[in-house]
């Protein structure tokens, strides 16, 4: 596992901004672009061709400087940092985003689509458009969803084929209410640590498992110390690119117009890398020795409908209605 020395780069990222300017001064507008993942992570290629698309779009007056691996910080601190307008971009799970803007709360109940088609119809539609800018209120704007699939259990000494599997389970989640609240009615020991401190929690023991899509678990080697995947696919929660609101307001109708494009784009691509990834995947952790395997979603889909009686009569259960009737 790589490791970045925060108290050297921090400061030193923090003190560079935007460089506001119009298309007169003859200056390029440089985004910095924060997010967890690996190069070889399809997102990261998605915002790797939404900076190029960009640069064309803009001739050459705007483009976008991508920062992986937590470079720039975690997952809060990139989004505490876009609040303030301290780096312009960050790509998010949805999941963490649910304690900055309530509504992305819904994504996270397990089972809510019917697949993959009923899922993009709903981000793609008035549902996911009114979500992406409910946290433009909290200097969060969300510019486009990208696939992050599925997320599915894997861990260290026994795979999860039911949930009585999960009892006892230490599970590594998100830093998400939802998540943790997931893990507890299906019986196991939510545990939130942050994505690039997971390889080495597996590693000591700290967890006995994660749970996440079949890119994220490749890309990261935690098949390395995981050697069961089973693909119960209790939840599809996007990723979600978001802009500061503070920049998004400095710049200029054509520019705002640019960015959403480029973005708009970059998501399409990602779609499509997305799913020939998903498939490399899944072979690459087979041939390395993985077990990978589906079990019957039907008890699991059972024993989570306690978490949906929770949020009965809520803005939650309300939205989880209005997806629902996506056809």
């Amino acid at each position: 596992m790589r490791f970045v020395n925060r108290s050297i780069c921090l400061p030193l990222l923090l003190s560079l901004s935007l460089i506001a300017c119009d298309s007169s001064s003859g200056r390029v507008v440089r985004f910095k672009l924060s997010h967890g993942l690996d190069i070889v992570h399809p997102v990261h290629k998605a915002m790797e061709y939404m900076s190029r698309r960009l640069r064309e779009l803009s001739g050459g007056g705007m483009t976008i400087d991508i920062y992986p691996s937590e470079q720039l910080g975690s997952e809060r601190e990139s989004i505490e940092m876009v609040q303030l307008g301290s780096i312009d971009m960050t790509k998010i799970s949805a999941a963490v985003l649910e304690s900055f803007e309530p509504s992305y709360k819904v994504f996270s109940l397990p089972y809510l689509f019917r697949d993959s088609r009923h899922a993009w119809s709903v981000f793609l539609g008035p549902v996911g458009r009114e979500i992406l800018l409910s946290g433009s209120g909290v200097g969060l704007r969300g510019l486009c969803y990208y696939d992050s699939g599925s997320r599915s259990f894997y861990t260290k000494d026994k795979p999860i084929k039911h949930p009585d599997d999960l009892v006892g389970m230490k599970i590594r989640v998100q830093k998400s209410n939802m998540a943790v609240r997931m893990i507890q009615v299906l019986g196991g020991s939510p545990t939130p640590i942050d994505w690039g401190e997971l390889y080495t929690s597996l590693q000591q023991g700290v967890v006995d498992g994660a749970e996440n899509n079949p890119p994220s678990f490749y890309t990261s080697h935690h098949y390395e110390v995981c050697p069961f995947y089973y693909l119960d696919e209790h939840t599809t929660i996007p990723d979600v690119l978001l802009m500061s609101q503070v920049v998004w307001d400095r710049l200029s109708p054509e520019q705002r117009k640019m960015v959403q494009t480029a973005a708009d784009e970059s998501a399409v691509f990602q779609r499509k890398i997305w799913r020939e990834m998903v498939q490399e995947s899944l072979d690459s952790v087979r041939a390395a020795g993985v077990e990978v395997g589906v079990p019957d979603k039907e008890p699991f889909m059972k024993k989570v409908q306690p978490l949906y009686d929770e949020f009965e009569g809520t803005p939650v259960a309300e939205l989880a209605r209005r997806i629902r009737a996506v056809k």
